[in-house]
């Protein structure tokens, strides 16, 4: 057995007997064993970390059967999805801006059940990011399998460098190092690879004689020779603006190529990813054009119903589409779900929903003043007994040599700031000469945010030597959003603090001092989706309540902006915020 001398100690944790105690305190009993690292420098050390999701709409809205699914199927930003199958597997990837790894790749049987296999792009040859912004970095990734080479494919942008694309044999396995495109322009390459063995790519770029207005785009297509990695010929463009130039549609972009029953369908984003977000879709008899809108498009949008609708879904689109064994087609797409129009801090989410078709033979998921549905039945299939959706709790006790696939750094791998080796059982956290403001690689990892109410909570064991030192937890939207839970020191008083952090400009909350003594403290944020409050425990004591009231529209979308939602996580920095940037 492992860290004994913590288990009267846990704050709502499993514990070894599988007895789940409450987070609402920590529970006393014998002292603990003290470990012997309390005493290093610049180093904290954290004990488990434990998320339990808690919204109000999965309690009061169970279920019906063992077949059905909620919406988002990913709750949290994962953003822009893509899937595609060999007839047997289905793959699916979402963007992941400038976090480390890049590009989660979930894999599935039978579409309802999702189960995360690996990363695409996990070694830093693969993902440069240095320098980027946290909304910057890889943006829509889109993933395809190539029956005549079988071969899978992975192509995207990283917004700094340009396109490129990765390929495996085995998508449970490694992917190669990037093929870069400097032929294709623009941003949200897709493959298409065509039955006849032709290879294509679309993407969005410049318009044709340049943009006339502000998000003024065109879709692009190139020709692709598998057999020596490179485009073919000049870029041609396919659509101008959108569905209709007149109207001067913005950001057309997230295109995917697609031949059903012997015509070529281009399916497309338009609007920008807000609340203007929809999904429109071409036909053509060639995979180079003359592409036709559909007389009806949209063919996804929420963007015209009535704001004030009791949990709404907005912004939905950038979709894609994939059939089933069974015939049934089935599309992927973003979304948001945010409380009172204002709080997105859960980010863009990746739903699923069935596709049906028109008499005159065109895809679509919504129509008129239709709902995205949040609850789903998926016929023939029966749903796992730990799904991706719904309310879950989960739990990192750091007993293995690696990181779980939930958690990712900033700008690159981290791993010479963090350790899972030096003290087994335990996470280690160097103190970095880095803050969480700067466009660096920090002592942080960290983990989506997947439900409006929710509670976090960690064991550490820190010692800080001087005022600059600090480790905790931290809420993390962007360089210029964030709170910090964190222990430090003032003079030669050790005390526990709550930051909110602007870039530069650094408010302290709350804070309160800590005893001297070398003991864990408990950490503790709970959500009720628009405010946090923020508690400590020393010891086995029971829990603190440090501040209460945070207003969690700070680290909103609509208040940051940006391509991402909140991740939390631990965090360790030996550098004062009034010296970073």
């Amino acid at each position: 057995m492992r860290k004994i001398f913590s288990i009267v100690s846990l704050c709502g944790v499993v514990l070894l007997s599988g007895l789940s105690i409450s987070f609402i305190s920590c529970t006393s009993g014998a002292k603990a064993e003290m470990p012997n690292f309390v005493s290093d420098s610049l180093v904290a050390h954290f004990d488990y970390f434990a998320y339990k999701g808690d919204d109000d709409f999965y309690k009061e809205n169970p279920l019906p059967g063992d077949d059905y699914y909620y919406n988002p199927i990913l709750p949290g930003w994962y953003s822009d999805p893509s899937v595609c199958t060999n007839g047997t597997d289905y793959f699916l990837v979402t963007s992941t801006f400038s976090y480390f790894p890049g590009v989660p790749i979930f894999h599935s049987t039978d579409m309802l059940n999702w189960k995360q296999v690996g990363h695409v792009l996990d070694r830093p040859e693969q993902l440069p990011l240095d320098g980027q912004r946290t909304s910057e970095g890889i943006f829509a990734p889109a993933i395809s399998y190539n029956p005549h080479n079988q071969t899978w494919y992975m192509i995207t942008t990283n917004i700094r460098r340009g396109n490129f694309y990765v390929k495996t044999k085995d998508p449970f396995g490694s992917w190669s190092d990037p093929i870069w495109l400097p032929e294709v322009g623009g941003i949200d390459p897709s493959f298409f690879f065509d039955e006849d063995g032709q290879a294509y790519i679309v993407n969005n770029d410049v318009p044709d004689g340049g943009s006339t207005y502000e998000g003024h785009r065109a879709i692009r297509v190139i020709r692709f020779d598998v057999e020596a990695d490179k485009t073919i010929g000049p870029s041609m463009m396919l659509v101008n603006g959108g569905v209709n130039l007149a109207d001067k549609p913005i950001w057309i972009e997230g295109p995917h190529l697609y031949k059903i029953s012997g015509k070529y369908f281009l399916m497309c984003a338009e609007g920008g990813t807000s609340v203007n977000h929809r999904e429109v879709i071409f036909k053509a008899d060639s995979p180079m054009g003359e592409f036709q809108p559909w007389k009806k498009n949209p063919i996804l949008t929420q963007l015209h119903l009535d704001p004030q609708r009791p949990r709404p879904v907005t912004s939905a689109g950038h979709a894609d589409l994939i059939q089933k064994t069974n015939g049934q087609w089935w599309s992927v797409f973003l979304a948001c779900r945010p409380i009172d129009n204002e709080f997105e801090n859960l980010g863009r989410e990746t739903f699923l929903m069935p596709v049906r078709w028109s008499k005159d033979g065109f895809p679509y998921m919504t129509m008129d003043d239709e709902l995205v549905p949040r609850i789903i039945q998926m016929e023939g299939v029966k749903r796992a007994d730990s799904p991706t959706f719904g309310n879950f709790e989960q739990q990192d006790d750091f007993d293995t040599t690696k990181l779980g696939l939930e958690w990712m750094s900033l700008r690159g791998t981290a791993t010479d700031l963090y350790s899972l080796d030096d003290n087994p059982g335990f996470l280690t956290l160097t103190c970095a000469d880095v803050a969480s403001n700067e466009l660096k690689t920090p002592a942080f990892v960290g983990r989506r945010l997947q439900h409006h109410q929710f509670e976090c909570a960690t064991k550490l064991y820190f010692n800080p030597r001087s005022e600059s030192e600090m480790a905790g937890m931290l809420m993390y939207k962007d360089e210029q959003h964030q709170y910090l839970l964190t222990v430090g020191a003032e003079g030669n008083q050790k005390q526990i603090s709550l930051k909110k952090i602007k870039g530069n400009e650094v408010e302290t909350l709350a804070v309160k001092a800590l005893p001297d003594a070398g003991g864990p403290i408990h950490l503790k944020v709970k959500s009720t989706g628009t405010h946090f409050s923020f508690h400590y425990a020393v010891d086995s004591e029971d829990w603190n309540l440090l501040d209460e009231n945070i207003d969690a529209f700070f680290l909103s979308t609509a208040q940051s902006y940006g391509f991402t939602g909140t991740t939390i996580g631990l965090y360790a920095s030996s550098k004062s915020y009034e010296f970073s940037n």
